[in-house]
């Protein structure tokens, strides 16, 4: 006899439906993934894959026939897609109407203001004639500034820091708009460090914080997450928390929420939103009770929600980066014999230098020891024996 168990659909084939896949055989829910090619990450492990287009509403909507609810890998699907299959009674989880923050940064910085959460001052910039906007933004903001496009970017993409608004500074953003891109402005915070805060919501309305984690970011590249953030007062870690499930109830989210922030000297500032799970949160998957994977399949579903608690007072996920030589797996027995605890996660995608392949998780009680084990099985895995020279050379840039 077969469990009578709803089936989650997840748009997207990434490295997030893969490790979604992981949570879903524990709970022995059926996963089907909505994939762009049968060779992307979650297509080569999840079994009922599904190829096409998840922009295409034809296809999201053969694929919703028999899925139970549909939840995504990514905010790149237009809402106006999934307000037409919320319109033929599919359940989406987040819905339309929370995803949008997620979508447009324009949008989602009126709706946090008009709820006083903390952010940057901004403006959206007319396509017509920026630059008069631009000076005015400058004059009462300072430089630099941040021009951000409103949809779409990640890992640093779409973000351009102007020092100056000089000749070379007006071409960037004229070039930008004449692309058709949609533009905003905000003012360059002075923070400390990044944090953030991930939290899940049940259509229920029941809510769970994870730890606020510390997030290490390099050339836009989010590299290391340090779990729970080092020295952060427990009364900024309540509000931090409490930030993201006010987010998250205001929003009607339902699934995971992720709240990028900015520790600076007057408190917290939100930059960032993610409504699924997130690279902030593969730590997680052995440095928790419940992985966020697991906990996002629980949300959509109306399941009670799992434990948050960490399993060891500190753990540190280090993302491993593509390097020069794509044969990571002879790497594997150095990395497993140096530190026999560390786990080892990869995406089933191809190396390029600077991409995210995958991840390493180091658990233990001495920040620096597990900090240093972690990153020591990331560069190994990155560039092998030659690691040394790398990190010599990473230092000396550091440091100029």
């Amino acid at each position: 006899m077969t469990l009578n168990t709803p089936v989650v659909g997840m748009a997207g084939g990434g490295q997030l439906a893969r490790m979604t896949q992981q949570a879903a055989i524990a709970l022995g829910v059926p996963l089907r993934v909505l994939a762009g090619a049968p060779d992307e990450s979650a297509a080569r492990v999840v079994a009922d894959v599904r190829v096409g287009n998840d922009r295409a509403l034809d296809d999201l909507r053969t694929f919703a026939k028999g899925c139970d609810v549909i939840t995504f890998d990514h905010e790149h699907v237009p809402g106006d897609h999934i307000r037409d299959l919320e319109a033929s009674g599919v359940a989406c989880r987040p819905g339309s109407a929370a995803l949008a923050h997620a979508q447009d940064k324009l949008v989602m910085r009126e709706r946090l203001g008009a709820f006083g959460a903390p952010c940057p001052a901004y403006a959206h910039l007319p396509a017509a004639d920026p630059v008069p906007a631009l000076e005015a933004f400058a004059r009462e903001h300072g430089l630099p500034l941040v021009v951000k496009a409103t949809r779409g970017g990640y890992d640093g993409k779409g973000v351009w820091v102007l020092d100056s608004l000089d000749g070379d500074a007006v071409r960037l953003v004229t070039d930008l708009l004449g692309q058709g891109l949609d533009l905003m402005v905000e003012e360059h915070v002075a923070f400390r460090r990044e944090l953030a805060a991930l939290v899940a919501r049940s259509p229920y309305g029941q809510g769970a914080a994870y730890p606020i984690v510390e997030t290490v970011q390099e050339k836009g590249i989010c590299t290391e997450v340090i779990a729970p953030a080092p020295g952060l007062s427990d009364d900024l870690a309540i509000e931090a928390q409490n930030l993201a499930l006010g987010i998250a109830n205001e929003l009607g989210v339902v699934g995971l929420l992720a709240v990028e922030l900015f520790e600076t000297e007057t408190g917290l500032v939100v930059n960032e939103l993610a409504m699924r799970p997130h690279n902030s949160g593969h730590w997680t998957i052995e440095g928790a009770r419940t992985s966020q994977f697991e906990q996002h399949l629980r949300a959509v579903l109306d399941l009670p929600l799992g434990s948050t608690e960490p399993a060891a007072p500190v753990t540190v996920m280090a993302n491993v980066l593509g390097g020069d030589d794509p044969d990571v797996y002879s790497r594997y027995v150095h990395v497993m014999a140096h530190d026999p605890a560390v786990k080892v996660h990869f995406y089933g995608k191809d190396v390029r230098p600077g991409r995210k392949i995958g991840h390493v998780t180091a658990l233990g009680d001495d920040l620096a020891d597990v900090r240093e084990r972690a990153r020591h099985a990331a560069d190994y895995l990155r560039w092998g024996p030659e690691m040394k020279a790398h990190r010599t050379t990473a230092n000396t840039e550091e440091n100029a």
